[in-house]
């Protein structure tokens, strides 16, 4: 999961694993696999930078018995 920013100064949580990709227009704009979309302040790059981190984290972390 990562945390992203909407327009309007929310935060939230988003399962990195449903981008399908990311738009600079010029906002930035994510597309989820489901078809949604999403507007964020985060740079595409800065996108990019918090889901790789998520990928390499989510394999460090033990699974919770």
């Amino acid at each position: 999961m990562i945390k992203l920013t909407r327009l309007d100064g929310e935060s939230f949580i988003l399962n990195a694993d449903l981008i399908k990709y990311v738009e600079k227009r010029p906002d930035t704009f994510i597309t989820l696999t489901l078809g949604d979309r999403i507007v964020v302040t985060e740079s595409p790059e800065e996108v990019l930078r918090l889901t790789i981190e998520y990928q390499r984290n989510k394999r460090l972390l033990p699974e919770s018995s």
